[in-house]
Formats: structure tokens, sequence, C-alpha cells
């Protein structure tokens, strides 16, 4: 089978698409069966390995990974600056979440424009070059094609190694692990984000069978940090008036809009983008997150769409409507017979199986490739018997995966692919995915997971045919169900999934039989193994909280989880040498803090964080001479803003801390700084209910006390229906002690909450 060489011809209104086929010519090719053609692969064999001998071996992290503080801390400081907060500041706090959402919209529909740019850019130019070259001499033109991809894929080797190591792989383990609540030190910092956008650029436009989906996630995820934080102050490109989100809680909620934004700017699906936040990457959802997700997706939508009806007036040179991943197979297929649900049910399987190996492949290889590794290449034949044709396997190779992957899925084109071309390149390409994923470059996995499970799709589709003679049947529909069951089988994701193959399909008829193929090939994932996202996690040392308890935790209790644990306390009032002595012997990052109560026996007052303690150690202003507690003149001191890590950050260290021989014999009262209101739970409450209250509430510390010895009250449903309006119907529901406080104050948001204990045991000096 032959096809017609043309050059990427670019023009100023768009590209068009390399290599078409069509019936004729196919027709003389199934005349000349063409292996010669199946060794135009082999210039990309050499070109991997030889590049994955270069990246192997760095390690995508120099540092190790923290645990997220999700509960507030309603210290002193907390409570006397919501006090101080006046009625206007909850509509300004909600509106700049709004212009946030906008801004992270905006920012990540332009990143994405941008990599889109340039690869295509990179691209026109590498192939346009070559397909001139080769015409004169063979040689030459493999040369031009290996330094262009060399340049480009060691440049981005380059970025990641020496400037930004997190920016390695697709970032999507390291962000799920963030919104599950483990901070990578590094995944969101503005190196990072530079790194990530150019070593797309490099990785993607060098040729890799690597994918710009994933890291564009993960660029979203940093646009919406750094926004979130005023910017970077190490780079000096940072401001104040808009460092309002300081706190993890509103971050996590920024990283989610910033995540779902990636999807939408890389599938152009905006709803798609907005379910595989709630399905893939986020631990904790609400409706109020819902509806700022829905809306940054939108953004990312308009701003794509207007770049690219902007480009076709011929202003942004070798780009093209394929530049943004839509397969349109609207004219295909319109309906399938009952005949046909046996074959799409084997394509499940298939990429059930295809999925989890790839998963297993890639855990071991990246671990094989820290040790050693194999070069290879052969200069081989790349033409046909006459010099203006190249086969369907080169149409495949020799091309974008953007438009490999529409030839794949294209109707009414029976017979374009010859069988053994199909296999050829599934084996190729599947073990190049394998051996590059987890290279040292920015590495997503939907594009080249979509060009394995088209290319076994189309098979399928092509043997499909050839039984049912009288079926209205395409190929192209078989490759979009091959590509869903890989990506089902590999990535493990359902909804969401769905939803973005049938937006960059624009055929809702074939939602069941995606449906279908999704389901199936994810249970047979889930016999053998996890989700790539897990795997890739697991294998980075990121402690993922799965959704469910494990099943041995039925049978454990809270006191069995921690009986091998020392529990290591500060008293209120603590020695400042004593502190230094408790961070430096251990790496806890919460200790409880006891003071005596009024029969003289032991009380916990509280939970103070490690990093609270290195700020005021840090800053000395609250050291005292006397050992006794301080008055209330202290909490003018310190204000939120000044116990704020920043994102991805290390933050401060015990090395970090300088004090003087004097400084050492004073002391520090951790009152008015300490978490008063922890969680706890009894010591024989089971393990599992311990895990899922931790998981679904975010927390990094839970308290396990013994048995309590009676009870205070008894909060139900009707004692949280506060009403702020006094609404008179609501107010019937709620109990006599609630409506009693209702009747004789209005709640506000403005009120300043009492605690009795801290109260007393902080103002009664």
């Amino acid at each position: 089978m032959t096809v017609t060489l043309q050059q990427r011809h670019l023009s100023a209104g768009g590209r068009a698409a390399a290599a078409p086929m069509n019936q004729a010519r196919a027709a003389r090719g199934r005349r000349r069966r063409r292996w010669a053609g199946a060794l135009a692969l082999f210039p990309f064999l050499f070109f991997d390995w030889s590049l994955i001998s270069v990246t192997a071996g760095y390690e995508l992290f120099a540092g190790g990974v923290e645990s997220l503080d999700y509960e507030v801390i309603e210290n002193y400081a907390y409570r006397e600056e919501q006090a101080q907060r006046s009625k206007f500041w909850v509509p300004y706090y909600v509106m700049l979440k709004w212009l946030f959402s906008l801004l992270i919209g905006v920012g990540t529909g332009l990143a994405a424009i941008f990599i889109n740019l340039a690869v295509e850019n990179f691209s026109g130019w590498k192939y346009a070059a070559t397909f001139a070259i080769i015409q004169h001499s063979y040689f030459v033109g493999f040369f031009v094609y290996i330094v262009f991809n060399l340049a480009l894929v060691f440049s981005s080797v380059y970025i990641v190694t020496n400037f930004a190591p997190a920016a390695a792989g697709s970032g999507i383990p390291e962000i799920k692990g963030y919104l599950n609540g483990v901070d990578t030190h590094g995944i969101l910092l503005f190196r990072t984000l530079v790194g990530k956008i150019f070593g797309s650029i490099g990785s993607v436009g060098g040729g890799l069978a690597l994918g710009k989906e994933g890291p564009l996630v993960h660029t979203g995820a940093c646009i919406a940090s750094l926004l979130g934080q005023g910017g970077s102050a190490k780079y000096h490109l940072s401001s104040r008036w808009v460092r309002i989100f300081e706190s993890d809680r509103d971050r996590r909620d920024l990283v989610t809009c910033g995540c779902a934004a990636g999807v939408a700017a890389a599938f152009r699906a905006p709803v798609g983008g907005v379910l595989f936040a709630l399905e893939e990457v986020t631990s904790w959802w609400r409706s109020h997150l819902m509806w700022r997700v829905f809306f940054t997706s939108a953004v990312v939508a308009v701003v794509v769409r207007s770049a690219m009806n902007w480009c076709k007036s011929g202003k942004c040179g070798h780009f093209g409507s394929g530049g943004f991943i839509i397969w349109d197979i609207s004219g295909g297929q319109e309906d399938y017979s009952y005949q046909e649900l046996l074959p799409m049910a084997i394509i499940g399987v298939i990429g059930g199986l295809l999925g989890a190996l790839f998963n297993q492949l890639t855990l071991y290889i990246t671990k094989w490739r820290r040790t050693y590794l194999h070069k290879k290449g052969k200069r081989v034949k790349f033409y046909c018997s006459k010099d203006n044709e190249y086969n369907d396997l080169a149409t495949i190779f020799f091309n974008t995966q953007d438009d490999a992957i529409r030839n794949l899925f294209s109707a009414k084109t029976f017979h374009e692919y010859s069988a053994q071309s199909l296999i050829t390149f599934l084996v190729m390409f599947y073990s190049l995915a394998v051996v590059t994923f987890g290279t040292a470059v920015p590495a997503g996995q939907f594009v080249p997971g979509i060009m394995i499970g088209s290319t076994y799709g189309r098979l399928v589709g092509m043997f499909v045919v050839k039984f049912y003679k009288k079926l209205n049947v395409e190929e192209g529909t078989y490759a979009l169900l091959g590509a869903a069951s890989f990506l089902g089988g590999s990535m493990r994701m359902t909804v969401s999934l769905c939803v973005i193959m049938v937006e960059i399909t624009n055929n809702l008829k074939l939602l069941p039989l995606i449906m279908l193929v999704l389901l199936i090939s994810k249970a047979v994932g889930d016999f053998f193994n996890e989700g790539l996202y897990e795997v890739q996690a697991q294998l980075r040392g990121i402690p993922l909280l799965d959704s469910r308890p494990k099943q041995v935790m039925r049978n454990m209790s809270a006191k069995d989880a921690c009986k091998n644990q020392k529990v290591v306390s500060l008293p209120r009032v603590s020695r400042i040498v004593d502190i230094i002595s408790v961070l430096r012997s251990n790496k806890h990052n919460g200790f409880p803090v006891v003071d005596r109560g009024q029969n003289g026996e032991s009380l916990v007052i509280g939970l103070i964080l490690r990093s609270h303690l290195l700020v005021l150690l840090q800053s000395k202003v609250d050291f005292q001479n006397s050992p006794f507690p301080c008055g209330p003149g202290i909490l003018n001191r310190h204000n939120t803003s000044d116990f704020v890590k920043p994102a991805s950050s290390k933050g401060k260290s015990i090395d970090d801390i300088h004090l003087t021989e004097d400084e050492l014999g004073l002391y520090l009262d951790l009152a008015p700084f300490l978490n008063p209101s922890p969680y706890i739970v009894p010591e024989d409450m089971s393990l599992a209910k311990v895990y899922n209250l931790f998981r679904q509430l975010g927390l990094r510390h839970i308290f396990v006390v013994p048995r309590p010895s009676r009870v205070v009250g008894l909060i139900t449903r009707q004692d949280l229906l506060l009403e702020e309006n006094g609404n008179n119907v609501t107010t019937e529901l709620q109990s006599t002690s609630v409506r009693g406080q209702l009747n004789g104050k209005m709640l506000s948001g403005s009120t300043h909450l009492g605690h009795p204990l801290l109260d007393s045991i902080v103002v009664e000096e």
C-alpha cells in the first residue's frame, strides 16, 4: 500500500494533513505489499533509544514530601483577624475567588496556545526541511531530521535536569498527591512552570512517544498556585494585594481549578475537564467549587477558540486546527448492530490487558533505567520503489501524533492500512511509549495512549468489516473505541474519559459504546494492578490515601495504629533550648501542648505545628524571661500571614535558626499560637472509621485519647441549622438550646466566638 508523499505544507489559513490517502492510491498499494516501508520506523527507534540513554538516571525530585494543613487553626491570631474583618470582606473574598478563576482560565489557555504554536511550528519546519532534503539525499535528510529532534529533546532534558527537576513526567501523580494532602517540594514553583512549558515544547516537538496533555494539567496547577500566593517572591514577581489565599485549603481550591483548566485546554473539552478534576485528582469536593471549576473550564474554551479563529488569518505560522486535539468523526458510522457488541467487548478486554501491562512495564522500566540502558540503531531504506511514494506505516510514524490519530479515526476509508503495518506500528510504538514514559522530560500519556488504542481498534474494525460483510461498519469507529479502551485500561478513568472522548470526536451517538468499552477495560485492568497515576505516585514515594480503607483496618482500632508511637509533647511555657532539642531530635510536624489544670492534673490544651514553632523561634519577638504564662498583649504581635508556608516549598528548617546562649535560656508561651480544637477520636474507634474521617476532612493530625468520662452534650442535625436571618420555619426545627441562643443574640460573620478553655488559660493572667 502506497501513498503519495506530500510535504507538510502549511498555508496561511492552516495546515494541510500530511500524506493523505485515497481509494485509488490504496488500490495500487494493495497490489504491492510494502514491507520495505516498515523500516521507516527505525530512525525513530535509533533516536528514542539514544535519547533514553542520556536522560536515564536522573532522579525526579531532590526533596521529600510533606503533608498539607487543610485544617483551620483557630488560634488567637486567626480569631483576632476574623473579628477585625468588616462586613465587606466576605463579598470581596468571594469576588477574588471568581476573579482568580477567570485568570487561571486565561493563563492556562494562553500557555496551551503557546505550547501548541511552538510544537506545531517546530514540527512544520522539521518536516518541511526533511521532505525537501530527502528528495536529493536520504542520508543528509535523515541526518537533518535526527539533529533537529536531538536539539529539541536535549533542550528539554537540559531544562528539566538543570533548572526544574520537578517538571519531569506528566505531573498528574504529584498534583493528585497535592490535592490528596501531600505536598511534593518544588512541584508548584515558578521555575517548574517555566520548565514544564518549554520542556513540553522540546519533548513533544522532538518526536518522542509522549504527549503534552498531562503536562498541561501540571501547568494549570502551577499557574493557579502562583496566582494564589501573589506570584513568585524568589524572582521578584509578586504582589501583596492579591495574597489573600494563603491557607492550604484555599490553595487546594485554586489548584483544582487549574487542573480542570489544563484538561480543558489540552482536549478542548471543558466538561471533561470538570469531570477529570472531580473523578481523578481531587479527594475533596463541594458544590461551590464545582461552579468555579466549571467557570474556569468555560473560560479556557473561549480563549482557545478565540486564538484558533485568530490564527486562521495566517498570523500563527505553521499552525492549524490540528494543533489542538479535535478529531471530528460526526460523519462516520451512524448506527451499530447487536452483532458488533462482541468485537467491541473484545476491544475493551484488549484495552484492559494492554493497559495493565503498560502500567507494569513502565514501573519496571523506570526502575531498570536507573541502572542499565541499551543503545541500538540502524540505517535503513526509507522509501518504497517509487521516489514520490511512501507507505501507510510511514504515514503513521512520519507525522505528528495528532495527524496520525486523525488518519486512524477517519471514516469512509476502508483498506487504507494493512494488518501487517498496524501490527508492526502497535508493537513498536507500544514499546517506545513504555520505554520513553518516565524519562527526565515533561511527558503526557493521553495522546500516545490514543495512538496505541486506535491502532488495535482499527485492526478489530478491519476484521469486523471482513467478517460481517453486510453491516454498515466504519473502521474509524473501532479505532475510537480502541483508544478509549486503552486509556480506560491504563488510567482507569471512566466518566471523565467518556465525556472527553465524546467532546473531542463530536459524536454523541457513540456514547453507549464508549461507556461499554471503558467499563470492561477498567474492570479487566483493575484485576491485575492499579491505575497509571497510582503506580507512578507509588514509584515517586507519594503516599496517596485511597477513597476506601483497607479491609484489615476494620479489625483494628485507633490505639492499635499508634501503639508503637512515642508521643512528644511540650509544656505550655517551654524553654527555648528544650524546643530546639525537641525539633532536632525528631521529625514530627505536630506536638501536643499540655498544661496544669485547676486540680493539678495534666491537661492537653492543643496542638502546635513545627512550622509555627520555627516562625516563632526565628522572629524572637515572643521570647520572655519569665517561666510563667504571658499576658494578652502578645496577641497583637502576629497575624495569620506570618505562619504561611510558600506553596510547594520546603519552608523553614531548624538549621536556619541561629540563637545566642542568652536566647536559649529564655522561655516561650505556646498557648496563643496553638490549635486549641484539634480533631479527637477515642482510642477504641475502628481504624477504618478514623481513615474515613482523616481523608474526608483532609487532616494532618488526629489526637487519640482514652474513652471520655462524661458527655457534655449531643449535637444533632437540628443544632446545625443556624440561620442568620432568624427564619421562623427553620428555628422551629432547631433544638431548645440553639433557639435560646438565637433569640438572645443574632449570629454575625464578625462575631468574636468564645473559646472558654483558651480564654481562661491565656487572658486570665
